[in-house]
């Protein structure tokens, strides 16, 4: 996409548009971090401020929202000539990143786990390391903090050197790891639970976390029966309103329901480390299934911010549209 840091209209800059698109990621923000200190610091949330349960303490999640909407609103003050376009961008770069560092964290944990799993299954460990780690390595309690979250953080670091996302890798994967099961079923009549959670592990992730980049190409599939006889300026119109009372108002009601407590269904896995119901037959990823469905609203909402913002730049009809192909219509 060509966007220049200035708007295409002179004295006519797009100012309630940006700051609802920033102020929409500022409070996404601001949630996220009440989320951790809620769950870490019995900080109140916001839905026990709106509640009536925060008591005393309801001004911290207060400050913290006021805090982060007002820097995201004092961005477009300091920026008001910045063009729709380069915004959108900027803010899809970000999200890219956030989903190629997903996507080099479930490849690093996928081979690390089902390792571990196999480990545990065919007692490779016996001998080879002290009997207190073989046993350490059963709980998910030491798995997860110990093996799963430094891989977490190496994932983010590796990801600062890629380009983008690598879906078709990780579809390889997939297919490669499910060719393993069938041979390794019917040639050598072998089979453990590790395998099928391999499998699912890593298809959960690629369809997930690639729901956004797919919103950015416009491959999701569209209901069109109007729409590709609409002018640019009229499908921008459209894309704007769908992005605010479609997108966004859906993924906050994942993001809402899924992260509103630490009983939640995505808290509430998180936070205990689930696993299957195989035990240490299997891979130690359950809670991380759990925590992918609040990447997918994430990631999405932070794309949808960017759609809404690059269709406001069609609605407007300014310079640097970009060219797409889409193919989910």
């Amino acid at each position: 996409m060509t966007a220049t840091t200035q708007i295409s209209r002179d004295g006519d800059p797009a100012l309630i548009a940006r700051m609802f698109g920033w102020g929409m990621l500022g409070f996404l923000g601001a949630f996220l971090i009440n989320n951790i200190a809620n769950i870490g610091w019995q900080v109140p949330n916001l839905a026990d401020v709106l509640a009536g349960k925060a008591g005393a303490d309801m001004w911290q999640p207060i400050a913290l929202y006021v805090v982060c909407v007002a820097l995201a609103l004092a961005y477009v003050v300091r920026t008001p000539t910045q063009a729709l376009r380069w915004d959108a961008m900027k803010i899809h770069r970000f999200n890219t990143y956030l989903i190629r560092a997903c996507f080099w964290i479930v490849l690093l944990i996928g081979f690390a786990d089902a390792l571990l799993a196999l480990g545990r299954v065919e007692s490779l460990f016996d001998g080879v390391v002290s009997d207190e780690m073989v046993r350490s390595l059963t709980r998910s309690q030491f798995v997860g903090p110990r093996v799963h979250l430094p891989l977490v953080i190496l994932g983010a670091l590796i990801a600062f050197w890629g380009k983008g996302p690598a879906f078709h890798w990780l579809a390889l994967l997939i297919v490669s790891a499910e060719l393993a099961i069938v041979l390794s079923r019917f040639v050598f009549s072998y089979e453990q639970a590790l395998m099928g959670d391999l499998v699912r592990y890593w298809y959960a992730a690629l369809f997930l976390f690639a729901s956004a980049y797919t919103l950015f190409e416009d491959g999701h599939v569209r209901v069109d029966v109007f729409y590709a006889g609409f002018g640019r300026t009229k499908k921008g119109f459209v894309n704007a309103w769908g992005s605010i009372f479609l997108g966004m108002a859906t993924m906050w009601v994942i993001i809402w329901i899924g992260l509103g407590g630490k009983q939640s269904i995505i808290n509430s896995p998180v936070m205990n480390i689930e696993i299957t119901q195989s035990g240490p037959t299997g891979m130690y990823v359950k809670y991380q299934m759990a925590a992918f469905l609040g990447v997918f609203a994430i990631t999405m909402l932070i794309q949808f911010v960017s759609y809404f913002l690059e269709s406001v730049a069609d609605k407007r009809d300014e310079p640097g549209q970009r060219t797409v192909t889409p193919t989910g219509h």
